[in-house]
């Protein structure tokens, strides 16, 4: 008997997620990814447009062109897009607080094109309350962000019908170290608070539509039978949600659609090649059964805890789902696990956890008034995941076990394995943006940003004066700014406070404690560290952890959460009398700004030891260390509780309190 399907199976959409530097370079990187096979783009934005800054605004420092492409205005979006067929292309745009001004922009270029904005095919991620969670890109407070995506998503029906206007992210959830319950619980509780927000602002009649047009961009780690399970679940799910909460009867509507990337939570620093077959194997997760195969996938580089992946390193990931989806059997057969038990069991086991955790979020008020207690589930999950590592609990291989290792020849070019982005780019941005500035009808654009303040404080759709600024030649800081004047400002919750004390002696914490205790005695007063996040990186996973870890060892923690400015750092040590900072970064944008931040420390007057922690290359350490950083760590470094005694010792040491033991 044949059990293969009459026709070949459709392989998923082929991304990767790729920009850098300057909108004209990130161009010739995605025409080239086409030509080598890609069949869909995926932008990624630097932080300053993420966040909803132009190029030369303080908070841009050092973080212009560095994790994605700056885009400040449609002279860019047009470069960035130049030659590529928009009305058959369809493009995922990884952006959320701004997201209802990049699309805006999308559209805008498009019809400079001579274009339909109805033809237009894509998504943009715009999931605030993940942001809220786990990675920190929003810009305005819980209520105006769920606003601006209700907006986005009744515009987009009526106009870009065509278009995803949102799509719930799980995939960070799983990076701040949600289980498969949490990412499958939280998600769908994040869907309902949008649905529920965008179904006062349509027809009942468009809800099908509405629900339609939803999509997910899921996390899928190395565990990949589980992470199967966990997209059947998600599934079941999505459709009960459908049928009972909204009144979704048309099939096309209700099917779960979702795209991924692969988890990039467990790529290591140490012996960095083994993260070529973790990306294999964690691809299997959502393509191996075809009743819940992923949509679009993109995959990240074997480099990327490392820093930013160079063209080839992409194209490795681009060969790896080409293999799979052409030289493989995969997609000839029907799904792979229809009728297993052990699958079955799997899902029901998720289903009932999942349901359990929706509950209480719906306890809480929903996802939106759940946000503090939900960031507290993560930050306590993801503790576990650590503490699980340094026990030995959790095996990584080449970080806790298998450790001896023969030098990596991927590591051995001048390179050293990465791309580096020019600084001088950065300085282009900026001039080119004032340049900008200087050169479009300033009247147009002062008219059409005080009409979108102005609708901004009144009930209306947001979209049609976002795309009227955005084609006056309007800036993404210009548009954020106003819309902070009408909604505010906002930060969120970073759990630490919250979170569950840490993991007892089974780490060797009371030792270390004593150690504290007497280091304070000594000094005259408990031990004190801060714990900053300089510039836009809102990755905060390290920093919370790191937090935590010296709050369960007796020290006193200064934690005010993402985006600070080196002013600021400063400030908040000279005014809390700290003992020690401790920053962290991933974003790139180390070698600006670390040096600034001390010398701004010095500047106040504050004599501490600065301890640094994130993706920093080897390169870059002992030019950190030369500008008066005492110790460096990264991805490789991670048993916390030997990272405290360090910064414990380091302040001992400063104060004349070095242990004679």
């Amino acid at each position: 008997m044949d059990h293969r399907l009459p026709e070949r199976d459709r392989p998923w959409m082929m991304r990767t997620y790729s920009g850098h530097s300057t909108a004209k370079q990130s161009n010739e990187l995605y025409r080239s990814n086409l030509g080598k096979g890609q069949t869909g783009l995926s932008i990624a934005f630097d932080l300053p447009t993420q966040t909803g800054y132009d190029p030369d605004h303080e908070l841009a420092r050092g973080e212009v062109g560095k994790v994605g492409v700056p885009v400040a205005h449609k002279g860019d979006m047009h470069a960035l897009l130049d030659g590529i067929p928009l009305d058959s292309m369809n493009t995922s745009m990884t952006i959320n607080a701004t997201a209802a001004w990049m699309l805006a922009l999308y559209i805008v270029v498009a019809e400079e094109n001579g274009l339909d904005p109805g033809a237009l095919e894509g998504t943009t991620q715009n999931d605030i309350i993940k942001e809220f969670l786990a990675r920190g890109t929003y810009a305005f407070p819980p209520g105006p962000s769920m606003r601006l995506i209700a907006d986005m998503v009744a515009y987009t029906v009526e106009h870009v019908p065509r278009w995803n206007p949102i799509n719930i992210c799980s995939y960070h959830l799983q990076e701040a170290g949600a289980t498969p319950v949490q990412e499958i619980a939280y998600a769908m509780s994040n869907a309902i608070a949008v649905l529920d927000a965008v179904r006062e602002r349509v027809d009942e009649e468009l809800m099908g539509r509405v629900f339609g047009r939803i999509s997910f961009f899921v996390n899928a780690g190395v565990r990949f039978v589980e992470e199967h399970a966990k997209l059947r679940a998600m599934g079941v799910l999505w459709e009960e949600l459908g049928r009972e909460r909204y009144g979704v009867s048309d099939p096309k509507h209700l099917r779960f659609r979702y795209g991924v990337q692969v988890n990039s939570l467990g790529l290591t620093e140490s012996q960095p090649e083994n993260n070529a077959q973790r990306i294999v194997l964690e691809a299997l997760a959502v393509t191996l059964g075809r009743d819940a195969r992923a949509r679009a996938i993109q995959l990240p580089a074997w480099n990327e805890a490392l820093g930013l992946p160079r063209p080839w390193d992409q194209q490795w990931s681009l060969r790896i789902q080409q293999v799979l989806a052409y030289e493989t059997d995969l997609l000839e057969y029907p799904d792979l696990f229809e009728g297993s038990k052990v699958m079955d069991g799997l899902v029901a086991e998720l289903l009932e956890g999942a349901r359990a955790e929706m509950a209480i979020v719906d306890e809480h008020g929903g996802a939106v008034n759940a946000v503090d207690y939900m960031k507290a589930g993560l930050v306590d999950s993801h503790s576990d995941r650590i503490r699980r590592i340094e026990a030995g609990e959790l095996v990584i291989v080449g970080v806790n076990r298998y450790t001896e290792t023969e030098p990596s020849p991927l590591l051995a070019g001048a390179d050293g394995g990465i791309l580096t982005v020019d600084p001088a780019a950065e300085a282009q941005q900026r001039e080119a943006v004032a340049r900008w500035r200087a050169e479009r009808d300033q009247a147009a654009v002062d008219a059409a940003l005080a009409t979108l303040r102005d609708v901004a404080k009144s009930e209306g759709n947001i979209m049609d004066a976002t795309l009227a600024a955005a084609r006056a030649g309007a800036t993404t800081g210009e548009w954020t700014d106003a819309l902070r004047g009408a909604f505010g400002e906002f930060r969120a919750p970073t759990g630490v406070g919250e979170a569950a004390a840490g993991p007892g002696d089974s780490v060797g914490l009371e030792e270390l404690r004593e150690e504290v205790d007497r280091v304070s005695e000594a000094i005259g007063r408990r031990l004190k560290i801060l714990v900053g996040k300089p510039g836009l990186d809102g990755h905060s996973n390290g920093a919370e952890q790191i937090a935590v870890r010296a709050r369960d060892i007796g020290m006193d923690v200064v934690y005010e959460g993402i985006r600070l400015t080196p002013s600021q750092i400063a400030a908040s040590a000279l005014q809390e009398g700290v003992h020690v900072v401790g920053l962290s970064i991933l974003s790139g944008s180390h070698r600006e700004l670390i040096p600034t931040v001390v010398q701004t420390l010095r500047d106040r007057g504050v004599d501490v030891p600065v301890v640094v922690g994130g993706i920093i290359p080897e390169a870059d350490v002992e030019p950190l260390r030369a500008a008066g950083v005492a110790a460096v760590y990264t991805p490789k470094d991670f048993d916390l509780t030997q990272i405290m005694r360090d910064i414990v010792a380091l302040v001992a040491e400063r104060h004349g309190a070095a242990s004679s033991a």
